[in-house]
């Protein structure tokens, strides 16, 4: 499959900015002298560094440490210590093994065991360790500004519940969703002792659209489960399942595991995408229909007409369609989930309204699917996102008939609608309290501000999806005096302080029974999951009638008017992870912008406004305005303005305060998903935005190869093709898709690596979903430094794996995407390796390309001659003024690096070290699997193998001998060990030559 790929506008037309960029040897500002200083003195600056490097490497600067007294029993200095515990999002429940060193907690994994994880993670869950050690985070308890201690408060609460004793008039609270055993028994007790007290919950994004349209097609409150991987045909409506979707790691898992077996002979799932903004979701589809998200209602319609009969009760309209939308496209959509009943799945966007899920569900329902590719469950244990709880709370604030309100959790001060004017309502409560990490927008209205406990510092419980019970345990005490939702809510109900240990534990006996519960429970938090406590699934009793509502509520788009569309940021969700300096500086997987959330347009909407990237615009919504920049998306459909949420914050911390645009300032309680109705004017001014997508280009050469089921299945092995071949005649490549490239020459005496472990990687592209789960797992285990926006900007981010995003296909219609990871590529003859000249970065027995970081003097021409652009270099001393208390987020077995020292990947090579001691500790060879690059281990679609090339039993071994492998820029002759499984498409003959 020959096609020609791009990673932006500005290169896909060749602008002098773009050139000057890639055509740079180094970033601006790294290669020009610095003012005042010539090129003799820098000669001699230089000389006196390498010859003091020597002397300067003899020892570390001596600091005083306070040694333990007793030292515990079970504690060995150096050997980690591994718990399992879990992570609460919303009401989805991550279970997870943390690794502590000496009491502190420093990496995180998913629990192989755990449904919710299978041991994979997400670049939340694995900066969420920073969040832990957090210098903004609250460390007191005040009241009114005032430092006060919790039993000060437990004593205040004494006298603030009185008025409220009888029947808790007055009484008012506020939380989060949750799904959790503990807090469910607390709130009903709450309830149950305050009857006249008013409870709310609200989540700025939620489910709440999807709960009423499976209320409204089953009449009961259900959950949904989707089974990605037992789907063969999957329909996307303005979702985002592998992305931003709570259960992101395990849909990830399960469309990988179907595109994984297509390519290797087997069945491979199909993927349709329709929506407005492109997503990771449409990244990975097969098919992708641009269109707004006022427009999915119809587009269901007109579906749900070719697949449900007349007399079932859809539309008698036949040939129903949607203006705009090529009718074959949705002739051939419905002829192959038909083909496919029983192995199909439809699945709607959070913010689509409730009549389209109450739509899908009848659907699936229709089609077979129900119980096979989408499971239903009781919402058990749970408190339910209300937008109307919240709309109802503050009316009655405003009104004067709520005198004590807590808000457990949350920041409805910065997140609640615009028009519900929280703040305001908050300010005419006469006493109110605010749990949460920090004295944020809310807490610093509150009369008394309660320090949150992180989850990593907590006792508590969570159902995940589907039912199974899971335990939140501490791996350290609370570093903050923090406390829990259940220790508030305990205090509350039951009047006095109660440590969240006891009262989980309450919680608990009945579910594990007085018998042997000691042993139970320990049972449970060893392995941080009760097993066997799945929900019995449901089958609902749905009936037609949601297809005829959804027939009669679907409208025309309003004729020349702009869509807003908000998104939840893939990193900092609604805000909640502002002050989390991995997340702000991670790349958008889509975007690949940093540290700021412009306003989103396709190309055409652009060039009809006048807009340029960066250009500031007035963005005017329902009789609200919010100034911010745009930023041009190829793929988006036309004439719409996607919006995303939580930047802005002013009270976020030292990297989250100011940084990016408060959306939620044009965000209504009626319209949360998106509404119609918006103007864009150009102020005439620019703001500089930092994007990745320019960094580390190849200058064109070719890197992702693709090609589609029907080619790989249709073409001979090349082996077979080339026994019948006469010689001299062309040989093709494998399965005679891919060219093969001829046999390269080296120019000096090659290496051998026929004696020990061989360690090598392939990444398999038809896998890799672009979810950055790698960038952020490799920062948390090789301490890699935040550099900060100015310095992104000028290409000098130090990520030392980054994930490449290319276009193919026409710009203004609806390009198609591919990622590819791009680490260190461990290459056998490293160009690195040739041209240092202290013998900085050389290669080991091992086949590793290393750093000798004591040997660098920062010439950098390891970085010039490196033709994949994967070294980074530390232009400046970054962790020089990293707090005290986020050192101890750092990894102890990885060296932090120092200003002027160049750093990469390194196949995690700590990691094959610890492997190697164990084993031979152990009595035993290395086996397959037992070393894991972090990469390769938070990778939720496992798309990543690693181990040694030398046995081809192992998964790496196996992995290169197929078909797809390759190797990038291999016509270098560099010999990489990182090789990639090129990516298959499954595209629908039907539809060949459709829009």
């Amino acid at each position: 499959m020959t096609r020609t790929y791009w990673r932006s506008l500005e290169q896909l037309e060749d602008r002098p900015e773009s050139r000057a960029f890639l055509e740079r040897e180094f970033p601006e500002g790294a290669s020009e002298l610095p003012e005042g200083m010539t090129r003799r003195d820098m000669i001699m600056l230089l000389g006196a560094s390498v010859s003091l490097a020597g002397l300067a490497a003899c020892r570390r600067p001596v600091e005083e440490i306070v040694p333990f007294v007793t030292a515990p029993e079970d504690v060995v200095p150096g050997i980690p210590r591994y718990y399992a515990t879990t992570m609460p999002f919303r009401r989805s429940a991550y279970g997870l093994i943390v690794e502590s060193h000496e009491g502190r907690p420093t990496k995180i994994e998913g629990n192989p065991s755990h449904p919710s994880t299978l041991g994979a993670s997400s670049s939340r869950v694995q900066a969420s360790v920073l969040g832990l050690y957090d210098p903004d985070r609250s460390q007191s308890v005040t009241q009114k500004g005032a430092n006060k201690s919790w039993s000060d408060f437990v004593t205040a609460w004494g006298e603030l519940s009185k008025p409220h004793a009888a029947d808790g008039a007055g009484l008012a609270v506020l939380s989060e969703s949750f799904s959790s055993p503990t807090l469910a028994r607390l709130a009903s007790e709450f309830r149950a002792r305050y009857p006249k007290a008013v409870w709310a919950t609200y989540e700025a994004v939620s489910d709440e659209n999807q709960l009423a349209g499976l209320r409204s097609a089953t009449g009961r409150d259900l959950d949904l489960m989707l089974r990605i991987d037992q789907a063969s045909v999957i329909l996307a409506l303005d979702a985002d399942p592998l992305l931003t979707d709570p259960e992101m790691i395990r849909h990830t898992r399960g469309f990988a595991a179907g595109r994984r077996a297509g390519a290797s002979g087997g069945a491979m799932n199909r993927l349709y995408a329709v929506e407005g903004v492109y997503s990771l979701t449409g990244a990975m589809a097969d098919h992708r229909l641009r269109l707004e998200s006022r427009l999915i209602a119809p587009f269901l319609a007109a579906l749900a007409a070719r697949l449900v009969p007349p007399a079932a009760g859809a539309t008698s309209a036949a040939e129903a369609g949607v203006p705009g939308v090529d009718p074959r496209w949705i002739d051939a959509l419905a002829k192959d989930l038909l083909a496919n009943r029983g192995k199909g799945l439809i699945v709607a966007g959070e913010r689509q309204p409730a009549a389209v899920h109450a739509a899908v569900c009848a659907l699936n329902t229709s089609l077979g699917n129900t119980g096979k590719t989408v499971s239903y469950y009781e919402t058990k244990d749970a408190a339910l996102p209300s937008m109307s709880s919240l709309a109802s709370l503050v009316s009655a604030m405003k009104g004067g008939t709520v005198q004590t309100l807590v808000i457990l959790g949350g920041n409805p001060v910065f997140d609640a609608p615009a028009d519900l004017d929280f703040a305001s309502a908050m300010a005419k409560v006469p006493h109110s309290i605010a749990l949460g990490h920090a004295v944020d927008e809310t807490s610093s209205k509150a009369e008394w501000h309660v320090p949150r406990a992180h989850y990593l510092e907590s006792w508590g419980d969570a159902r995940a999806v589907g039912g199974t019970l899971s335990v939140v345990q501490p791996l350290i005490l609370p570093l903050f005096g923090g406390r829990t939702p259940v220790e508030v809510l305990g205090l509350m109900v039951g009047g006095k302080d109660r440590p969240g240990y006891d009262i989980m534990r309450e919680t608990w006996r009945p579910i594990l029974g007085e018998a042997e519960f000691d042993s139970k429970w320990n049972r449970v938090l060893h392995d941080g999951f009760l097993s066997g406590s799945e929900l019995p699934e449901v089958v609902p009793d749905s009936t037609a009638q949601p297809l005829a509502d959804l027939t009669a509520g679907s409208q025309q788009a309003e004729a020349g008017s702009l869509e807003v569309v908000f998104l939840p940021s893939p990193s900092l969700h609604d805000g909640r992870f502002a002050n989390d300096g991995w997340l702000q500086e991670l790349p958008d997987p889509i975007t690949k912008l940093t540290w700021d959330n412009p306003a989103l347009v396709s190309p055409k909407t652009a060039e009809m406004l006048g807009l340029a990237n960066g250009d500031v615009v007035r963005l005017d919504h329902a009789g609200r305005s919010l100034e911010l920049p745009i930023w041009t998306l190829p793929g988006m459909a036309d004439g719409v303005v996607a919006l995303t949420l939580g930047y802005g914050r002013p009270r976020a911390g030292r990297i989250g305060s100011g940084v990016g645009f408060d959306t939620f300032t044009v965000r209504a309680s009626q319209a949360p998903g998106f509404d119609s109705g918006v103007k864009l004017t150009r102020l005439g001014r620019t703001y500089p935005l930092s994007a990745t997508q320019e960094h580390g280009s190849m200058e064109g050469r070719p890197v992702v190869r693709e090609s589609t089921v029907t080619e790989l299945q249709s073409k001979p092995a090349a082996g077979a093709e080339q026994a019948e071949r006469p010689a001299g005649a062309e040989v093709p490549g494998a399965l005679g898709v891919f060219e093969e490239d001829p046999p390269h020459f080296s120019l000096w005496k090659e290496h051998t690596y026929d004696q020990g472990h061989q360690w090598g990687m392939t990444i398999d592209l038809n896998a890799c979903s672009g979810c950055n789960a790698c960038m952020t797992a490799c920062q948390s285990e090789n301490n890699v430094p935040v550099v900060g926006k100015a310095q992104v900007a000028k290409g000098r981010e130090m990520h030392w794996i980054r994930v490449d995003r290319y276009f193919s296909g026409e710009p203004d219609a609806s390009p198609e995407m591919v990622f590819q990871p791009i680490p260190c590529m461990q290459c056998e003859d490293a160009p690195c390796e040739q041209v240092c000249p202290v013998a900085a970065t050389v290669h080991d027995g091992q086949g590793l390309n290393v750093m000798v970081y004591n040997r660098c003097i920062g010439t950098r021409y390891c970085s010039n001659n490196c033709p994949y652009k994967v070294r980074r270099f530390n232009f400046f001393n970054f962790t020089k003024d990293t707090p005290n208390i986020l050192k101890l987020a750092m990894n102890p077995d990885v060296t932090v690096r120092a200003r002027g020292v160049m750093e990469k990947c390194t196949y995690c090579t700590q990691r094959i070290n610890r492997v190697k001691i164990d084993a031979r500790l152990a009595g035993r060879e290395i086996r397959d699997g037992d070393v894991k690059t972090a990469c390769q281990q938070a990778c939720p679609a496992s798309a990543i193998e690693f181990g040694d090339i030398r046995d081809q039993s192992s998964r790496v071994g196996r992995a290169k001998a197929d078909p797809r492998n390759y190797a990038l820029l291999e016509e270098l002759n560099t010999k990489p060990r990182t090789t990639y499984l090129a990516k298959v498409r499954n595209p629908n003959p039907d539809l060949e030559g459709t829009a």
